[in-house]
């Protein structure tokens, strides 16, 4: 005897083709919509991706009616285009409803992902891509301004009281020794009796007062150098506290989708179950 004989019971609970194109919905409206949030400015950012960004408040809400609106249309349409069972029981159709919801928003899920990491990514990481090349733009800029440093410094020990401006291969001199000395957190003795040298025949001080010049200078090289590491190690934990905060309303935003997916599927199925057919006869 066949399945269908025996009735719904006997037949799969999975309607594939409804399962498929909600997500499909689903995934196209979450694409759409996540496009016009990084036009309008509201977001550069995509809950199928890893963030490190900060996300404020307007950015949360875009997220979360992204993910609300595509998985209630695609576990609606999940829903309401299944295949009717006549012969289940109303909570084995509640539960089946619930589950092709869930799995619409699932599949969605996993299409947005594919196509995020392919070439649609470009499109949407348009806003992150600017980010990146401000960024590379500015690292030149603070190479420069960490030359600049260290010329000051190499100034500072090349300061000869006749005003006399030192040459840049003594300041680069200089600074090559400074770049090689600073990490260790301590001058070699070598260095420093070289550059007490250089000092004191181009400021005309004694061996000793130009020691205590290197010193005094290597001093606050060596500052200036531990505030700089101190604000890039600011700068990091505040970047792994934005991802935390990033991935967890991220998640929050991903599992509300699965939730309402869920629930409209089981809407849509309702409509469906209630739907009436209207059969209209002609006479002649």
């Amino acid at each position: 005897m066949a399945s269908h004989e025996l009735g719904d019971g006997y037949a799969s609970g999975v309607s594939w083709g409804a399962v498929f194109a909600g997500a499909a919905a689903a995934a196209a409206l979450s694409f759409i919509l996540l496009i016009l949030g990084t036009g309008l400015g509201l977001s550069s950012v995509s809950p199928y991706q890893y963030n490190a960004t900060p996300l404020g408040a307007a950015t949360i809400a875009w997220v979360a009616f992204v993910q609300l609106a595509a998985a209630g249309i695609g576990g609606y349409m999940a829903g309401r285009l299944r295949v009717k069972w006549a012969s289940i029981h109303g909570d084995e159709v509640h539960f089946r409803d619930t589950a092709h919801g869930l799995l619409a928003w699932a599949v969605a899920t996993l299409i947005t992902v594919a196509v995020l990491a392919g070439g649609a990514r470009a499109v949407l990481s348009g806003a992150i891509d600017s980010g990146a090349a401000v960024a590379n733009a500015a690292a030149p800029a603070l190479a420069r301004e960490a030359g600049r440093s260290n010329t000051y410094f190499a100034d500072m020990l090349l300061r000869s009281p006749n005003g006399d401006a030192a040459t840049d291969a003594q300041r680069n001199e200089i600074n090559r020794i400074l770049i090689t000395d600073l990490p260790t957190g301590k001058i070699s003795a070598e260095d420093r009796g070289y550059l007490a040298q250089l000092v004191a025949k181009r400021t005309g001080l004694t061996q000793d007062e130009a020691a205590q010049r290197v010193d005094l200078v290597y001093a606050q090289a060596a500052q200036a150098a531990n505030d700089a590491k101190a604000k890039a190690m600011a700068a990091a934990e505040e970047a792994r506290k934005a991802a935390a905060h990033s991935a967890l309303w991220m998640f929050v935003a991903l599992l509300l989708g699965a939730f309402v997916a869920s629930l409209f599927a089981t809407l849509g199925g309702r409509h469906r179950d209630h739907a009436r057919v209207i059969v209209r006869t002609t006479t002649i």
